[in-house]
């Protein structure tokens, strides 16, 4: 009986050990598919690289093995510090402007798809964008001037009877509707790029200013605008009160001073968004980092800033280091990044490098929580835009019926998009000379690097994490994320 009884034990240890021995196989099998697939191990990074003469393009090369530290120790070197944190990533991203939108919606509708996918998709080689920006109206990338409230010459409408956003209606929000199917999540932000005519002094679409008698039925304008695109299931994540205020040149366009957006936002549209309950987000500004004074004036004011998420940028003029300076002001608002365009007489190399050091790097290493390029997609005859709109704004694509070209501002934006989801954390990273970088860390735990060699020659240096190395040498204009 006892021997039964220690034969039967060695029998279930037998058997235990067996399923041990089995699972743990199995457990090892599905890890090295996980490697597999992700291309990224504990011991290697992944590098994606763009070339300046365009032969390699957002390309997967060979991993680079993290190294002892004594490899190559003269060179300069890169080290990631995952215990310093600064800002969390909303996202990268394009402006959805009226013309990109009918370009795409006029797509068969299988080549639309594959196109959403690609632009918006979070899986295989899809860009991954996160973040987009609209216009509440026309922009000057509209095929004509507009708003969602207009009227004829001399008639005014102050309780807003005629508001209707149904000319956002015929592309933009079918668009979007099929994007947020494919990434529920993205952030959209709306700006106007000029108030209804009839409420500016000029009684016209191109600059004029907001007359004060009309501050509160602008406010309800918002509201209006707000309500009925989440009545369409589109989420407005944050708006701007106006596109370049400072810009009455375009077609629309309105003027804005300072102490007017501030006004507004204390007295008008930050009362109206609290009284109806919205929880879109106020960036102010939108304009040049040459004026940091603007953004300053109104958080200044604590009845204002009370409203205030952050404040907004572009660089059509001005230093990147501007925004530091607002953020160091005012560290508890948030700052990004909104707009900035490539034109279609740049140069492929000279567009890659200027954008990823100046926006990819520069403005997130200055706290930006997003960088938006300016307009996703135009035809060959840089349209649709309004008289007297931009002529020289080059798209993230050029859409040619079935034959759709991928121009910088892709490229720029998809070195962070693809690889930096929003929730990501802007880690610690040191500056080298000639190699601009900013990393990152993702929710998933992964590490991001996006480097761009500035200078005329081959750059060859380290990147250091926990203690080890990886030898990495770019050509001159080269642009690299690396992951592991």
């Amino acid at each position: 009986m006892q021997r039964k009884k220690i034969f039967g034990r060695a029998l279930l240890m037998l058997v235990a050990m067996l399923m041990f021995s089995s699972l743990t196989a199995f457990g090892k099998n599905r890890l090295a598919d996980c490697v597999s697939k992700t291309g990224v191990t504990a011991d290697s990074l992944q590098p994606y690289l763009t070339t300046m003469d365009q032969t390699s393009l957002l390309a997967k090369q060979p991993k680079i093995a993290f190294r002892d530290p004594s490899t190559n120790s003269s060179l300069d070197q890169i080290n990631i510090d995952t215990a310093t944190k600064y800002q969390t990533i909303d996202g990268f991203g394009f402006c959805l402007t009226d013309g990109s939108a009918s370009l795409i919606e006029a797509m068969a509708p299988s080549d639309r798809k594959a196109l959403l996918e690609e632009l918006f998709g979070l899986k295989g080689d899809a860009i991954g964008i996160s973040y987009l920006r609209i216009s509440i109206g026309a922009s000057d990338l509209s095929d004509s001037a507009y708003s969602y409230d207009d009227r004829p010459a001399g008639k005014t409408d102050k309780n807003l009877s005629h508001f209707s956003i149904a000319k956002a209606k015929i592309h933009l929000v079918p668009l979007l509707k099929q994007i947020l199917a494919i990434n529920a999540s993205i952030k959209i932000l709306g700006s106007p790029w000029s108030a209804p005519s009839w409420m500016k002094t000029n009684d016209s679409s191109k600059g004029g200013s907001l007359l004060p008698e009309y501050f509160e039925s602008y406010a309800r304008y918002f509201v209006r605008y707000i309500k009925a695109m989440q009545k369409e299931g589109i989420r407005i994540d944050a708006i701007t009160p106006q596109n370049e205020p400072l810009n009455p040149k375009n077609n629309p366009s309105m003027y804005m001073t300072a102490e007017d957006q501030r006004d507004f936002i204390k007295n008008n549209l930050g009362p109206a968004f609290k009284k109806a309950r919205l929880t879109t987000k106020i960036q102010i500004y939108d304009h040049n980092a040459d004026r940091p004074d603007y953004p300053l004036t109104i958080l200044k004011d604590p009845a204002a800033a009370a409203y205030v998420d952050g404040s907004a940028f572009h660089l059509y003029n001005g230093k990147i280091t501007a925004l530091s300076a607002v953020h160091n002001s005012f560290p508890q608002k948030n700052i990004y990044f909104t707009e900035q365009y490539t034109p279609d007489n740049g140069s492929f190399a000279g567009d890659m490098r200027w954008h990823i050091s100046q926006l990819i790097i520069g403005a997130t290493r200055n706290w930006s929580r997003n960088v938006l390029e300016w307009n996703l997609a135009i035809d060959p005859n840089l349209g649709p835009h309004t008289p007297g709109g931009c002529t020289t704004c080059l798209g993230a694509l050029t859409i040619e019926r079935t034959l759709i070209s991928r121009n910088p501002s892709y490229y720029i934006i998809a070195h962070a998009s693809r690889f930096v989801p929003a929730g990501s954390l802007r880690i610690g990273s040191n500056e080298i000379q000639g190699v601009p970088n900013v990393a990152f860390l993702t929710p998933a735990g992964q590490k991001v690097c996006i480097l761009v060699n500035t200078t005329d020659q081959k750059r060859s240096f380290n990147l250091s994490f926990n203690g080890k190395v990886a030898p990495i040498s770019l050509s001159s204009g080269a642009v690299a994320t690396l992951v592991w």
